[in-house]
């Protein structure tokens, strides 16, 4: 079997951690300068946290999918050789 795991390098983790971090900034700096009152302002910032979630969760849940589509197709693929094995190599007997 094969394992074809993406490595990603310490500069895209640095770049990805970064991006969130300037992300999440922008949108803490918006909310806290927003002529709203207080209330609004908690309702955005609620909101903000739950879109937060709610993208790592359907993210998770996407590669979550995908890793049993593939161990599902390693097991289907060990079967298929080892039932052409047991056919191209009867034991005797």
């Amino acid at each position: 079997m094969q394992d074809n795991q993406i490595k990603h390098s310490q500069s895209w983790i640095a770049f990805t951690g970064a991006s969130f971090a300037v992300a999440a900034l922008m949108m803490g700096l918006g909310i806290y300068n927003l002529e709203a009152s207080f209330s609004a302002k908690g309702f955005y910032t609620m909101a903000a946290i739950m879109l937060v979630h709610t993208a790592v969760t359907l993210t998770k849940t996407m590669r979550d999918r995908e890793e049993a589509t593939k161990f599902h197709n390693r097991l289907e693929d060990a079967k298929t050789e080892k039932l052409l094995m047991d056919i191209s190599n009867p034991e005797q007997g």
